[in-house]
């Protein structure tokens, strides 16, 4: 489940526990400073949206869905991490990626090169990775640098966090295969607003599952230990008409190879427009036969 990071607390900590209640195994929130349509409507940063969610909930997973170096330095970020793994009590999932070329990627003056952008990836994901390990770490990157950073008490969870790597092209999937838990995507790039059907939904994940297989026997890992998450929505239908379509979906998606599927929480309009009680109804059947079965 995406909770998008837009509802005052007093409705907020409703929904989330509403998400837990339906026996959703993790709940995720966008980290923007702002989002697309929504820009110039209300959204809040999703790392103390994410803590007051923490406290409100027992035991789903949380998570960023996903955090980028966009406007992100590892070293505060791998505090206010440490943080949040602490306060769920060791349920948080930091989802990871390169981040989108628009409003987030030039709101404090910056323009990047693909090249850059690539770079900068991969310094934010290996300098994340060692500040959350270890708890001393100095390290002198081309884009970042950390001078004796320390990371006291570190994560509750060991040797860190779970990380989660969205990628599609090859350098990105060789980070998610060698840091990765489980590596995520969106589908096929495309304009927005332009929905991939089931079926070629599942093609083209395939396709790029396939590139992860390479991309973990390149760095020497079995492919079989990173989870494959499905985020449905911003390019993938999501197959909520009905629940005989969402069972369908569901079990196309994990018949392809795919662990985790992601919905969102419906909205009084677009983005995600949907009825709250047909939502729940149809996930809801969908969960139950799951823990059922």
């Amino acid at each position: 489940m995406v909770v998008l990071p837009e509802h005052p607390w007093s409705e907020a900590r409703r929904l989330w526990s509403r998400v837990e209640g339906l026996g959703f195994d993790h709940a995720w929130t966008y980290d923007h400073l702002a989002w697309r349509s929504l820009r110039d409507r209300p959204w809040h940063a999703a790392v103390p949206y994410l803590a007051a969610a923490a406290v409100v909930t027992a035991r789903v997973r949380l998570g960023t869905l996903v955090a980028s170096p966009n406007f992100r330095h590892p070293v505060p970020f791998a505090r206010e991490i440490v943080t949040l793994d602490e306060l769920s009590g060791g349920r948080l999932t930091l989802g990871l990626g390169a981040g989108g070329t628009g409003w987030d990627a030039h709101v404090l003056g910056q323009r990047w090169s693909q090249a850059e952008r690539t770079g900068r990836f991969t310094e934010f994901v290996t300098m994340l990775d060692r500040l959350l390990r270890e708890r001393a770490v100095s390290d002198h990157g081309r884009y970042y640098e950390a001078v004796e950073a320390r990371s006291y008490p570190g994560c509750v969870q060991t040797p860190r966090v779970p990380f989660a790597v969205a990628a599609t092209g090859p350098k990105g999937m060789r980070l998610a295969a060698a840091y990765g838990q489980t590596w995520a995507t969106t589908g096929d790039a495309g304009p927005e607003g332009e929905l991939i059907d089931v079926a070629d939904g599942v093609r083209v994940v395939r396709s790029q599952m396939a590139l992860l297989d390479d991309a973990c026997e390149s760095v020497g890992r079995d492919p079989a230990t990173i989870d494959r998450l499905v985020l449905t929505g911003p390019r993938l239908e999501a197959g909520l008409e009905s629940s005989g379509s969402f069972e369908d979906l569901c079990g196309r998606y994990a018949e392809a190879g795919v662990t985790d599927l992601v919905v969102h929480w419906p909205r009084p309009c677009e983005p995600y427009a949907g009825d709250v009680s047909h939502f729940e109804d149809v996930v809801g059947h969908a969960i139950a036969r799951r823990t059922s079965g």
